[in-house]
Protein backbone atom coordinates (compact mmCIF):
# COMPACT_ATOMS: atom_id res chain seq x y z
CA UNK A 1 0.00 0.00 0.00
CA UNK A 2 1.97 2.94 -0.77
CA UNK A 3 1.41 6.38 -1.66
CA UNK A 4 0.47 7.13 -5.38
CA UNK A 5 3.75 7.53 -6.70
CA UNK A 6 4.69 3.89 -6.11
CA UNK A 7 1.79 3.02 -8.12
CA UNK A 8 2.04 5.52 -10.63
CA UNK A 9 6.19 3.89 -10.58
CA UNK A 10 5.03 0.60 -12.33
CA UNK A 11 6.87 -2.02 -10.36
CA UNK A 12 8.25 -0.47 -7.59
CA UNK A 13 5.39 -1.07 -5.43
CA UNK A 14 4.09 -4.71 -6.80
CA UNK A 15 6.45 -6.35 -3.93
CA UNK A 16 5.57 -3.88 -1.46
CA UNK A 17 1.91 -3.78 -1.62
CA UNK A 18 -0.10 -6.22 0.13
CA UNK A 19 1.34 -9.44 1.63
CA UNK A 20 -2.30 -10.46 2.36
CA UNK A 21 -1.84 -14.30 4.73
CA UNK A 22 -3.48 -20.30 13.11
CA UNK A 23 -3.61 -22.76 16.07
CA UNK A 24 -6.85 -25.52 18.32
CA UNK A 25 -8.68 -23.57 20.48
CA UNK A 26 -8.19 -25.32 24.46
CA UNK A 27 -5.99 -22.96 26.13
CA UNK A 28 -7.25 -20.69 28.05
CA UNK A 29 -5.19 -17.48 28.73
CA UNK A 30 -3.29 -16.71 31.83
CA UNK A 31 -5.51 -13.56 32.88
CA UNK A 32 -4.00 -10.22 35.05
CA UNK A 33 -0.56 -8.70 35.10
CA UNK A 34 -1.72 -5.70 36.09
CA UNK A 35 -4.88 -3.63 35.17
CA UNK A 36 -6.86 -6.47 35.99
CA UNK A 37 -10.54 -5.22 35.81
CA UNK A 38 -12.29 -1.70 35.48
CA UNK A 39 -14.48 -1.82 38.31
CA UNK A 40 -13.64 1.33 39.13
CA UNK A 41 -14.05 2.93 35.77
CA UNK A 42 -17.50 3.72 34.27
CA UNK A 43 -16.89 1.62 30.42
CA UNK A 44 -16.54 4.57 27.49
CA UNK A 45 -19.73 4.47 25.35
CA UNK A 46 -18.77 2.28 22.59
CA UNK A 47 -15.90 0.49 23.98
CA UNK A 48 -15.41 -2.77 26.06
CA UNK A 49 -12.65 -4.12 28.43
CA UNK A 50 -9.82 -6.48 27.93
CA UNK A 51 -8.92 -7.93 31.16
CA UNK A 52 -4.90 -7.98 31.21
CA UNK A 53 -3.39 -11.19 30.45
CA UNK A 54 -0.27 -13.24 29.60
CA UNK A 55 -0.14 -15.38 26.82
CA UNK A 56 1.81 -16.69 23.70
CA UNK A 57 0.73 -14.17 20.94
CA UNK A 58 1.99 -15.49 16.92
CA UNK A 59 1.15 -18.83 14.99
CA UNK A 60 1.05 -22.52 16.32
CA UNK A 61 3.35 -24.88 15.39
CA UNK A 62 0.38 -26.65 13.89
CA UNK A 63 -0.83 -23.83 11.41
CA UNK A 64 0.10 -24.95 8.11
CA UNK A 65 -0.85 -21.76 6.61
CA UNK A 66 0.81 -19.45 9.04
CA UNK A 67 3.59 -16.79 7.60
CA UNK A 68 7.21 -16.62 8.78
CA UNK A 69 6.96 -13.47 10.47
CA UNK A 70 4.00 -14.69 13.03
CA UNK A 71 6.30 -17.01 13.92
CA UNK A 72 7.75 -18.77 16.96
CA UNK A 73 4.98 -18.10 19.34
CA UNK A 74 6.80 -16.11 21.87
CA UNK A 75 4.87 -15.00 25.73
CA UNK A 76 3.95 -11.68 26.04
CA UNK A 77 2.31 -9.60 29.20
CA UNK A 78 -0.75 -7.18 28.68
CA UNK A 79 -2.23 -4.86 31.47
CA UNK A 80 -5.70 -3.60 30.67
CA UNK A 81 -7.86 -1.66 28.42
CA UNK A 82 -10.65 -0.47 26.69
CA UNK A 83 -11.13 -0.93 23.01
CA UNK A 84 -13.54 0.06 20.65
CA UNK A 85 -16.19 -2.94 19.95
CA UNK A 86 -16.11 -1.52 16.30
CA UNK A 87 -14.19 -0.08 13.64
CA UNK A 88 -13.98 3.58 13.33
CA UNK A 89 -17.34 4.22 11.24
CA UNK A 90 -17.82 7.22 8.72
CA UNK A 91 -19.87 9.16 11.52
CA UNK A 92 -17.44 9.58 13.96
CA UNK A 93 -14.96 10.18 11.42
CA UNK A 94 -17.10 12.80 10.06
CA UNK A 95 -17.78 14.36 13.44
CA UNK A 96 -14.12 14.97 13.93
CA UNK A 97 -13.09 16.71 11.28
CA UNK A 98 -16.10 19.12 11.52
CA UNK A 99 -14.69 19.41 14.34
CA UNK A 100 -11.28 20.25 13.39
CA UNK A 101 -11.21 20.89 10.02
CA UNK A 102 -8.98 17.99 9.51
CA UNK A 103 -7.66 17.28 5.72
CA UNK A 104 -6.48 14.05 5.02
CA UNK A 105 -3.35 12.64 3.23
CA UNK A 106 -5.54 11.16 0.27
CA UNK A 107 -7.39 14.78 -0.19
CA UNK A 108 -3.80 16.42 -0.04
CA UNK A 109 -1.22 16.94 -3.07
CA UNK A 110 1.36 14.45 -3.18
CA UNK A 111 4.49 15.68 -1.92
CA UNK A 112 7.08 14.15 -4.32
CA UNK A 113 10.29 15.30 -1.69
CA UNK A 114 8.99 13.20 0.73
CA UNK A 115 7.93 10.44 -1.26
CA UNK A 116 11.13 9.86 -3.25
CA UNK A 117 12.79 9.20 0.31
CA UNK A 118 11.16 6.37 0.49
CA UNK A 119 11.76 5.26 -3.28
CA UNK A 120 15.31 3.64 -4.65
CA UNK A 121 17.76 6.45 -5.82
CA UNK A 122 17.22 7.54 -9.65
CA UNK A 123 13.66 7.29 -9.70
CA UNK A 124 12.76 10.51 -11.96
CA UNK A 125 9.51 12.56 -10.75
CA UNK A 126 6.36 11.77 -12.43
CA UNK A 127 4.68 14.72 -13.78
CA UNK A 128 3.11 16.81 -11.81
CA UNK A 129 -0.52 15.73 -13.67
CA UNK A 130 -0.32 12.82 -11.95
CA UNK A 131 0.94 13.83 -8.50
CA UNK A 132 -2.62 14.41 -7.46
CA UNK A 133 -4.68 13.38 -4.17
CA UNK A 134 -6.00 10.19 -4.00
CA UNK A 135 -5.91 6.88 -3.02
CA UNK A 136 -5.92 2.47 -3.33
CA UNK A 137 -8.72 0.83 -5.10
CA UNK A 138 -9.46 -2.26 -6.01
CA UNK A 139 -10.25 -2.89 -9.34
CA UNK A 140 -9.97 -5.97 -11.14
CA UNK A 141 -10.84 -6.51 -15.30
CA UNK A 142 -9.49 -9.21 -16.01
CA UNK A 143 -11.42 -12.26 -16.11
CA UNK A 144 -8.58 -14.72 -15.59
CA UNK A 145 -5.57 -13.56 -13.29
CA UNK A 146 -2.90 -16.23 -13.60
CA UNK A 147 0.36 -14.78 -11.33
CA UNK A 148 -1.60 -13.74 -7.90
CA UNK A 149 2.33 -11.97 -7.26
CA UNK A 150 1.28 -9.41 -9.52
CA UNK A 151 -1.07 -7.10 -7.36
CA UNK A 152 -1.32 -4.41 -9.98
CA UNK A 153 -3.83 -6.35 -11.89
CA UNK A 154 -6.26 -5.43 -9.12
CA UNK A 155 -4.69 -2.31 -7.46
CA UNK A 156 -5.17 0.95 -9.13
CA UNK A 157 -4.41 4.64 -7.89
CA UNK A 158 -7.28 6.56 -8.19
CA UNK A 159 -7.30 10.35 -8.56
CA UNK A 160 -10.11 11.84 -6.61
CA UNK A 161 -10.81 8.60 -3.88
CA UNK A 162 -10.69 9.34 -0.14
CA UNK A 163 -12.57 8.74 2.95
CA UNK A 164 -15.70 10.87 1.66
CA UNK A 165 -15.35 9.67 -1.72
CA UNK A 166 -14.95 6.21 -1.07
CA UNK A 167 -15.63 4.52 -4.77
CA UNK A 168 -14.26 7.65 -6.65
CA UNK A 169 -15.50 11.10 -7.34
CA UNK A 170 -18.86 10.43 -8.20
CA UNK A 171 -19.25 8.22 -5.38
CA UNK A 172 -20.12 9.69 -1.63
CA UNK A 173 -20.70 7.90 2.21
CA UNK A 174 -24.17 9.14 1.98
CA UNK A 175 -26.16 6.56 3.91
CA UNK A 176 -22.95 4.97 4.71
CA UNK A 177 -22.44 6.06 8.18
CA UNK A 178 -21.95 2.56 9.98
CA UNK A 179 -19.44 1.84 7.44
CA UNK A 180 -15.98 1.72 8.36
CA UNK A 181 -14.23 5.17 7.33
CA UNK A 182 -11.41 3.55 4.63
CA UNK A 183 -8.52 5.25 2.60
CA UNK A 184 -7.24 6.63 5.97
CA UNK A 185 -3.16 6.89 6.07
CA UNK A 186 -1.60 6.42 9.75
CA UNK A 187 -1.08 10.21 10.66
CA UNK A 188 -4.80 10.53 9.88
CA UNK A 189 -5.88 7.70 12.13
CA UNK A 190 -3.68 9.44 14.44
CA UNK A 191 -4.90 12.78 14.35
CA UNK A 192 -8.16 11.54 14.98
CA UNK A 193 -6.88 9.32 18.22
CA UNK A 194 -5.73 12.81 19.68
CA UNK A 195 -8.97 14.42 19.11
CA UNK A 196 -10.87 11.44 21.12
CA UNK A 197 -8.19 11.16 23.66
CA UNK A 198 -7.56 7.85 22.12
CA UNK A 199 -4.75 6.09 20.87
CA UNK A 200 -4.25 2.85 18.43
CA UNK A 201 -3.56 -0.23 20.21
CA UNK A 202 -0.14 -1.98 20.43
CA UNK A 203 0.47 -5.43 18.03
CA UNK A 204 0.04 -7.42 21.89
CA UNK A 205 -3.22 -5.55 22.57
CA UNK A 206 -4.80 -6.16 19.44
CA UNK A 207 -3.89 -9.92 18.97
CA UNK A 208 -5.48 -10.35 23.18
CA UNK A 209 -8.71 -8.67 22.06
CA UNK A 210 -9.05 -10.65 18.95
CA UNK A 211 -8.17 -14.16 21.41
CA UNK A 212 -10.64 -13.20 23.94
CA UNK A 213 -9.55 -15.35 26.27
CA UNK A 214 -8.05 -18.16 24.07
CA UNK A 215 -4.54 -18.96 23.05
CA UNK A 216 -4.77 -21.59 20.59
CA UNK A 217 -7.28 -20.00 18.85
CA UNK A 218 -6.93 -19.84 14.72
CA UNK A 219 -10.11 -17.60 14.15
CA UNK A 220 -11.83 -15.26 16.60
CA UNK A 221 -14.57 -18.29 16.49
CA UNK A 222 -12.78 -20.83 17.05
CA UNK A 223 -10.85 -23.13 14.60
CA UNK A 224 -13.70 -24.18 12.14
CA UNK A 225 -12.60 -22.24 8.70
CA UNK A 226 -16.35 -23.62 7.53
CA UNK A 227 -17.63 -20.83 9.53
CA UNK A 228 -15.86 -18.14 7.65
CA UNK A 229 -18.64 -17.00 5.18
CA UNK A 230 -20.81 -16.73 8.00
CA UNK A 231 -18.99 -15.23 10.30
CA UNK A 232 -16.64 -12.57 8.52
CA UNK A 233 -16.64 -10.37 5.80
CA UNK A 234 -13.80 -11.96 2.97
CA UNK A 235 -13.94 -12.82 -0.57
CA UNK A 236 -15.85 -15.75 -1.60
CA UNK A 237 -15.62 -17.82 -5.14
CA UNK A 238 -12.20 -16.57 -7.50
CA UNK A 239 -9.83 -14.20 -6.31
CA UNK A 240 -10.16 -11.79 -7.37
CA UNK A 241 -12.25 -12.08 -10.58
CA UNK A 242 -15.38 -13.38 -9.10
CA UNK A 243 -17.25 -12.59 -5.87
CA UNK A 244 -19.64 -14.81 -5.04
CA UNK A 245 -20.88 -13.02 -1.91
CA UNK A 246 -22.14 -15.93 -0.18
CA UNK A 247 -21.42 -13.76 2.83
CA UNK A 248 -23.62 -11.04 1.84
CA UNK A 249 -21.13 -8.76 0.83
CA UNK A 250 -18.89 -7.72 -2.21
CA UNK A 251 -16.84 -4.69 -0.90
CA UNK A 252 -16.72 -3.45 2.96
CA UNK A 253 -20.17 -4.42 4.99
CA UNK A 254 -21.60 -1.86 8.11
CA UNK A 255 -20.23 -2.74 11.28
CA UNK A 256 -21.89 -5.30 13.50
CA UNK A 257 -22.74 -7.12 10.16
CA UNK A 258 -21.89 -10.32 11.87
CA UNK A 259 -21.40 -11.88 15.26
CA UNK A 260 -19.30 -9.85 18.27
CA UNK A 261 -16.17 -12.36 19.59
CA UNK A 262 -16.16 -13.66 23.19
CA UNK A 263 -15.46 -10.39 24.09
CA UNK A 264 -18.20 -8.59 22.21
CA UNK A 265 -15.78 -6.79 19.49
CA UNK A 266 -17.13 -6.86 15.91
CA UNK A 267 -15.26 -7.72 12.80
CA UNK A 268 -11.89 -8.75 14.22
CA UNK A 269 -11.81 -10.65 11.30
CA UNK A 270 -11.95 -9.55 7.27
CA UNK A 271 -14.00 -6.19 6.55
CA UNK A 272 -11.12 -3.97 6.93
CA UNK A 273 -7.39 -4.29 7.83
CA UNK A 274 -6.67 -2.45 10.92
CA UNK A 275 -3.77 -0.10 12.19
CA UNK A 276 -1.62 -1.27 15.41
CA UNK A 277 0.97 1.68 16.78
CA UNK A 278 3.91 -1.07 16.28
CA UNK A 279 6.53 -0.31 13.55
CA UNK A 280 6.62 -3.82 11.06
CA UNK A 281 9.62 -5.69 11.15
CA UNK A 282 9.73 -9.38 9.63
CA UNK A 283 12.29 -10.50 12.32
CA UNK A 284 10.60 -8.74 15.29
CA UNK A 285 9.10 -12.66 16.58
CA UNK A 286 12.26 -14.68 16.22
CA UNK A 287 13.99 -11.18 18.28
CA UNK A 288 11.56 -11.44 20.78
CA UNK A 289 12.04 -14.89 21.50
CA UNK A 290 15.38 -15.26 22.25
CA UNK A 291 14.89 -13.05 25.20
CA UNK A 292 14.17 -14.88 28.48
CA UNK A 293 12.05 -12.73 30.40
CA UNK A 294 8.23 -12.24 29.17
CA UNK A 295 8.00 -8.75 27.61
CA UNK A 296 6.13 -6.94 29.07
CA UNK A 297 3.31 -4.59 27.48
CA UNK A 298 5.36 -4.80 24.12
CA UNK A 299 5.31 -2.00 21.49
CA UNK A 300 7.13 -3.08 18.64
CA UNK A 301 10.63 -2.54 17.16
CA UNK A 302 12.46 0.92 17.26
CA UNK A 303 12.54 0.53 13.48
CA UNK A 304 10.44 -0.72 10.55
CA UNK A 305 12.25 -3.52 8.49
CA UNK A 306 10.58 -5.31 5.26
CA UNK A 307 13.09 -7.55 3.13
CA UNK A 308 10.42 -6.66 -0.02
CA UNK A 309 10.32 -2.98 0.33
CA UNK A 310 13.60 -2.13 2.08
CA UNK A 311 12.67 1.67 1.61
CA UNK A 312 9.32 2.31 3.25
CA UNK A 313 8.74 2.96 6.90
CA UNK A 314 5.86 0.49 7.16
CA UNK A 315 3.59 -0.12 10.46
CA UNK A 316 1.85 -3.61 11.28
CA UNK A 317 -1.79 -3.81 10.40
CA UNK A 318 -4.14 -6.84 11.22
CA UNK A 319 -7.45 -8.73 10.80
CA UNK A 320 -7.66 -9.33 7.15
CA UNK A 321 -10.33 -7.51 4.94
CA UNK A 322 -12.77 -8.31 2.46
CA UNK A 323 -10.32 -9.14 -0.36
CA UNK A 324 -9.10 -12.08 2.06
CA UNK A 325 -9.23 -16.29 0.26
CA UNK A 326 -7.06 -18.96 0.92
CA UNK A 327 -6.01 -19.03 -2.32
CA UNK A 328 -4.19 -15.41 -2.17
CA UNK A 329 -4.15 -15.29 1.43
CA UNK A 330 -5.18 -15.86 4.79
CA UNK A 331 -4.93 -13.08 6.77
CA UNK A 332 -8.21 -13.57 8.18
CA UNK A 333 -6.35 -15.81 11.39
CA UNK A 334 -5.83 -14.14 14.75
CA UNK A 335 -1.99 -14.57 14.29
CA UNK A 336 -1.88 -13.14 10.78
CA UNK A 337 0.19 -10.03 10.23
CA UNK A 338 0.83 -7.39 6.74
CA UNK A 339 2.48 -4.37 6.68
CA UNK A 340 1.58 -0.83 5.09
CA UNK A 341 3.44 2.03 4.74
CA UNK A 342 2.41 5.11 6.90
CA UNK A 343 1.97 7.77 3.87
CA UNK A 344 -1.16 6.39 2.13
CA UNK A 345 -4.43 4.69 2.60
CA UNK A 346 -5.90 1.93 0.54
CA UNK A 347 -9.98 1.27 0.59
CA UNK A 348 -9.60 -2.05 3.09
CA UNK A 349 -7.88 0.10 5.43
CA UNK A 350 -9.62 1.54 8.31
CA UNK A 351 -8.73 1.14 12.49
CA UNK A 352 -9.80 1.14 15.91
CA UNK A 353 -8.84 2.95 19.06
CA UNK A 354 -8.24 1.68 22.33
CA UNK A 355 -8.02 3.64 25.72
CA UNK A 356 -6.00 2.64 29.31
CA UNK A 357 -7.86 3.72 32.68
CA UNK A 358 -5.59 6.77 32.63
CA UNK A 359 -6.89 8.02 29.63
CA UNK A 360 -10.63 7.96 30.48
CA UNK A 361 -11.88 11.66 31.67
CA UNK A 362 -10.73 13.58 29.25
CA UNK A 363 -12.71 11.80 27.16
CA UNK A 364 -15.30 13.48 24.49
Amino acid sequence: MFRTIKYLIAAITIGMILNCKEVSPSNSISMGPANETSEKINTPAGMVWIPGAVYERGASTTDKTARPDEKPRHKVAVDGFFMDITEVTNKQFKKFVEATDYVTVAERKIDWEEIKKQLPVGIEKPHDSLLQPGSLSFKCNAKEISDLTNYSQWWQWQLGVNWKHPYGKGSSIKEMDNYPVVHIAYEDALAYCKWANRRLPTEAEWELAARAGQDNLVYTWGNDPKLLNTMANTWQGIFPTLNTKRDGYEKVAPVKSFKPNAYGIYDMTGNVWEFTQDWYDYNYYTKLAQEIEVKNNPRGPNKSYNPVNPYAEEKTIRGGSFLCHDTYCSSYRVSARMATSIDTGAEHLGFRTVATPDMIGNSK
